[in-house]
């Protein structure tokens, strides 16, 4: 009897079209580097063969099937000649738009929403990261129930937008979709209670937060490896992360040596162009991370022609996040490496000159050392409060408390007691409200204070 070998999935042709509205069209970006990063969204999604693409000029988009009948026309001839299976649409597709396309070319059709939510979908690790998507494609899919095929499927192992046929009873469907998304808001309430615990015990620690943001494919986490020493799985590929990474790491001074201010730099998805309202509402949780930051370094690809465009993207959603314009941030111009000398060396004076800009290349190493003493300086500049003297006596058995103080680096002299040991601190109030926070105490040393019975386990008022 012969044997059975298991042969792998035949590849998805797919085929990517960006409309452009010409002189009418609202977008700040050339069609053709539009055209280049949807692209780059389709290879982004596993199990894809990428045949073709084109940009599609419209005059006005058509209500029932986006483009005129001789664009529907030619297209279908190239789609036929090329045995397409899936086309890609960079922009919003109505329901009733996708139905019709999906007729008349007999190809299945993803729009840049529903792109989107599926590379979210083969790449989220984390339990929140999984559910946060699964509701917002839930959400997008219950206004897509018009579709005659191509809803509900689970066939390819993802969320469903390329598998096979599936029910076709709306009703049925959105009941389903509807309960389903009660579940998941149930499960999510669950683990964001669980990370918004996580987030108020780092807020015991006296270590401010650096939160990498930029858009996606920017370097982020390159830099964050680095920086951090870190293994964050790096690939030149659109969304090649989405779950938050987290490290602490030291800062060294201006000679080299340890400074003594320990940081926890936070690695974020990548945010991009359009990016679907379903997403920004998901992973608002997520991103609240990004809300917590002391410091915001904003990273960017400067060698991208259209930098600036992704700087404004990247600009608003922040905006739209709620983050306060008041937050310090540090402009972070990556991949110097991509560019020419007399370029690279022009943007290097610029951030010379520049408050609140450096020009690194994450991946040689350039310019590194002079973006963590920005960071340190920054810091510096946001967090570092007139230190005051205090002292503090602790059991001998605590040694968490006292590993605690040492590690903050607010220890100026420490000896034995009979009641315990006595230290001597400088700290600043932020530090001094984090150990508090640390050991549930509420009150610090005070000379005018009476002596109290050492309290097990914690700390206590000196004499």
């Amino acid at each position: 009897m012969a044997e059975l070998t298991e042969t792998a999935a035949k590849p998805t042709r797919a085929y990517v079209i960006h409309p452009d509205l010409g002189r009418a069209r609202t977008q700040r970006r050339e069609p053709e580097h539009a055209l280049a990063e949807a692209v780059s969204l389709a290879l982004a999604l596993p199990g894809i063969e990428m045949v073709g693409s084109e940009v599609a000029n419209l005059r006005e988009p058509n209500a029932g099937k986006l483009f005129g009948k001789g664009k529907l026309a030619e297209i279908k001839e190239r789609l036929e000649a090329l045995e397409v299976e899936l086309v890609l649409i960079d922009g919003p597709v109505t329901p009733v738009q996708q139905r019709n396309l999906e007729k008349d070319w007999g190809v299945k059709l993803l729009d840049r929403t529903g792109l989107i939510l599926e590379i979210f979908a083969d790449r989220a690790r984390t339990r929140e990261g999984v559910l946060q998507v699964e509701l917002a494609a839930l959400s997008y899919q219950r206004t897509r129930l018009v579709r005659a095929w191509t809803h509900l499927e689970r066939q390819r192992g993802g969320l469903g937008f390329v598998g096979g046929p599936g029910e076709t009873q709306i009703e049925a469907d959105r009941r389903a979709i509807d309960d389903q998304m009660t579940r998941l808001r149930r499960q999510l309430d669950r683990v964001v209670k669980t990370r918004s615990l996580h987030r108020a015990s780092r807020a015991k620690v006296p270590y401010p937060i650096v939160a990498l943001v930029g858009y996606t494919n920017a370097g982020k986490s390159t830099l964050f490896n680095r920086l951090t020493g870190a293994d964050v799985f790096v690939k030149d590929m659109l969304f090649a992360t989405l779950d938050p990474t987290m490290r602490a790491i030291r800062l060294p001074d201006a000679q080299g040596a340890n400074s003594g201010r320990k940081v926890i730099l936070s690695d974020t998805v990548g945010f991009i162009s359009d990016l679907p309202t379903e997403l920004v509402a998901a992973f608002r949780a997520t991103l609240e991370e990004v809300l917590e930051a002391d410091l915001i370094l904003h990273v960017r690809d400067i060698s991208h022609p259209e930098t600036e465009e992704q700087a404004h993207d990247v600009a608003a959603i922040l905006d739209s996040l709620g983050v306060d314009e008041d937050v310090a941030a540090i402009e972070v111009w990556n991949k110097i490496d991509a560019l020419g000398d007399d370029t690279r060396a022009a943007l290097r004076r610029t951030d010379a000159r520049t408050e609140g800009v450096q020009a690194v290349s994450a991946l040689s190493g350039e310019g590194l050392d002079d973006l963590i003493a920005a960071i340190d300086r920054q810091l510096g500049e946001v967090l570092d409060e007139p230190r005051v003297e205090g002292q503090v006596v602790l059991d001998f058995a605590d040694g968490r408390s006292r590993a605690w103080l040492h590690e903050a680096g607010v220890v100026e002299r420490e000896e034995a007691g009979e009641d315990g040991l006595h230290l001597d601190l400088r700290w600043t109030a932020r530090q001094k409200g984090a150990f508090e926070a640390f050991t549930g105490s509420a009150t610090e040393a005070d000379e005018d204070d009476e002596p109290e019975e050492p309290r097990s386990g914690g700390w206590h008022p000196a004499d």
